[in-house]
């Protein structure tokens, strides 16, 4: 049986590339983090240039919400609107 999982889709800042330069490395280090421990499936910039971002998850959503609570774009304010969708994996 498959376990739940969840696309987590954020939404950035029209000048995101000019101000993620002191966040970056802390936040791909979370995201890096969370993938070796099985909670990131796939995750990356959506667009080009970047207009937000998309990760898949596999694991319970309180995971989900430290993940986002902790990273620094959220933090920073990098990005404008956050939601997590449960995903219906079939295959």
């Amino acid at each position: 049986m498959i376990g739940p999982h969840h696309i987590l889709f954020y939404d950035y800042v029209e000048d995101v590339l000019e101000r993620r330069g002191p966040y970056r490395e802390e936040h791909l280090a979370r995201f890096t983090a969370a993938k070796e421990a099985g909670l990131v499936v796939a995750a990356g910039a959506l667009g080009d240039p970047p207009t937000g971002a998309a990760a898949v998850l596999a694991g319970d959503i309180s995971a989900v919400e430290a993940l986002v609570a902790g990273d620094p774009y959220v933090v920073n304010g990098l990005v404008t609107a956050w939601r997590v969708v449960p995903w219906n994996v079939v295959v």
